[in-house]
């Protein structure tokens, strides 16, 4: 069956140039691919932010994924170099790989992932996962540190005139230059694990999907699994505050993985008022105001940021 590129991924044509060529390719690019690698789609194509998977098996009728990722993501440049380093222990299994074309080919997880489980169990799952992760950094890899640094500077370029409590800014700015300064072991970081990116196989094992790995501090990890599925921490249901169900999860998380906790707290600290951080600038290359996302996404950064200190 011919790939037919999904709605969702095609609407980033809008996002520039490089978007464009990258998809207007993808459909020939992902054809070759198969021919190339004696592998047969057989469902739709699912999609990512920035990739394309598209079900298949290969020649001996074994299910995978063949992911294709935009060329232009930095952030999963070395995805497969990582996936490799794992070798299927505690992340999905790497079968091939074409860093040219961006291409991997992966053993097919049939899920579910962790988005409908108790978010205090999900954190104990993934808190059991960053140790078997984060092994000893490759070279190769971006460090955590560059991306900090530069995130650090932008921050404080933003000056005093944001919806951001200045006395978060200062500790964020203060917290991050101790962190980078006294950097610890350096291990591959997986950057973007949350409940939607772990999986499991087919024997229900829980293995992370989708890094954006970098070299650095394991206690970096824990910020998007307090950030993600938030809204139902206040929603029916919900148990307590949602500062309860926020501290209840970052717990969780440094309990099962064994994080030392000021380190950690001091990372969500800077993980978070950053993000404040990007909304405003969105708005300010735009020329706008911030729109009504933009602002209830500060709202929920510094309802973190003030829960992991409380």
């Amino acid at each position: 069956m011919p790939v037919t590129i999904p709605p969702g991924l095609l609407a980033q044509q809008a996002l520039g140039e490089d978007w464009a060529r990258w998809l207007h390719g993808l459909p020939r690019l992902a054809d070759d691919l198969l021919a190339d690698w004696r592998l047969t789609a057989v469902a739709d194509a699912l999609h990512g932010y920035c990739s394309l998977v598209v079900p298949v098996v290969d020649a001996d009728g074994v299910p995978g994924g063949l992911k294709v990722t935009f060329d232009g993501d930095d952030e999963s440049l070395h995805e497969g170099l990582a996936l490799q380093h794992w070798g299927g222990r505690g992340a999905v299994r790497l079968r091939r790989s074409d860093p040219h074309r961006r291409a991997l080919l992966l053993d097919w997880l049939p899920g579910p992932d962790l988005g409908d489980a108790w978010d205090v169990e999900a954190c104990e799952v993934v808190g059991s996962l960053y140790p078997r992760l984060h092994l000893p950094a490759l070279p190769q890899l971006a460090t955590v540190a560059s991306y900090v640094e530069r995130w650090l500077r932008e921050l404080d370029e933003l000056g005093r005139d944001i919806p951001i409590p200045r006395r978060y800014v200062e500790q964020a700015l203060g917290l991050g230059s101790d962190l980078l300064a006294d950097p610890g072991p350096s291990v591959v970081v997986h950057g973007d694990l949350h409940y939607a990116n772990v999986m499991a196989d087919a024997a229900g094992e829980w293995l992370a999907i989708d890094p954006k790995p970098m070299a650095g501090d394991a206690h970096y990890e824990p910020a998007p699994m307090l950030w993600n599925r938030m809204d139902e921490l206040s929603g029916p249901g919900a148990v307590g505050s949602v500062r309860d169900g926020l501290r209840r999860r970052f717990h969780a998380l440094l309990d099962a993985a064994g994080l030392d906790e000021d380190r950690a707290r001091d990372w969500v600290v800077v993980r978070m008022v950053v993000n404040a951080g990007w909304s405003v600038q969105d708005a300010r290359r735009a020329d706008r105001p911030l729109d009504a996302d933009e602002r209830d996404w500060i709202t929920k950064c510094i309802a973190i940021t003030k829960a992991v200190q409380d």
